[in-house]
């Protein structure tokens, strides 16, 4: 069952200190860290437990800036999410996979409850017909200085493979929907990320 709050960190890094960056940080069972495809920069998701108060989050959080100053280019960027829902669950907490894709898009405040419906019938239908996207999670933001729908992807094919869905013509004519009707700022509030781990990175 994929976590409830889900803590997402963007570390910016210095030039070619991505992969210290990930041994530093290290893994657990709540949490996985990944590289960025893009930039330099490395991304932790981060499960919380439901419990955790703000003084305790402070106190996990607050000295990590410091911690990791020798590998970083900036001061860590984080999103608190909440869970909504998945037309492809994850198994654990987070998902297993050795890429993460990152898709946001900012939804109009009064079409949120239409979006909903209208992105279960597009956006998740490619989603549950597409094999190369083994997770799907759909959390929106709780407390972010870029706030809105935020898609966790993971998958273990190349990522052409997993991104073919995504750049078809159906594919494009979901995007014009979303950009005319629902996201804020048309089309330029969607973005998205795709990050691996050092193996895949690697390959």
């Amino acid at each position: 069952m994929p976590t409830s709050t889900l803590l997402l960190s963007r570390f910016p890094v210095k030039p070619g200190f991505a992969t210290k960056m990930i041994e530093a940080l290290g893994e657990s069972a709540d949490t996985q860290v990944l590289a960025s495809m893009e930039a330099d920069e490395v991304l932790q998701l981060r499960a919380l437990p439901d419990t955790l108060t703000l003084a305790e989050t402070e106190a996990l959080l607050s000295p990590e800036a410091g911690q990791f100053a020798p590998y970083l280019a900036g001061d860590v960027r984080r999103e608190l999410l909440s869970y909504v829902e998945a037309p492809k669950p994850c198994a654990g907490v987070l998902p297993d996979t050795p890429y993460i894709q990152l898709r946001h898009v900012e939804v109009k405040p009064e079409q949120q409850a239409a979006y909903r419906t209208w992105r279960d019938e597009t956006i998740f239908e490619v989603v549950r017909g597409h094999d190369a996207a083994e997770v799907f999670l759909a959390y929106h933001s709780v407390i972010s200085s870029q706030p809105g729908v935020m898609f966790v992807a993971g998958f273990s094919s190349a990522p052409e493979d997993y991104t073919s869905a995504f750049t078809s013509e159906h594919y494009a004519e979901i995007v014009r929907q979303a950009g005319d009707t629902y996201i804020t700022g048309g089309t330029d509030g969607l973005y998205t990320k795709i990050y691996c781990t050092p193996t895949a990175l690697a390959a």
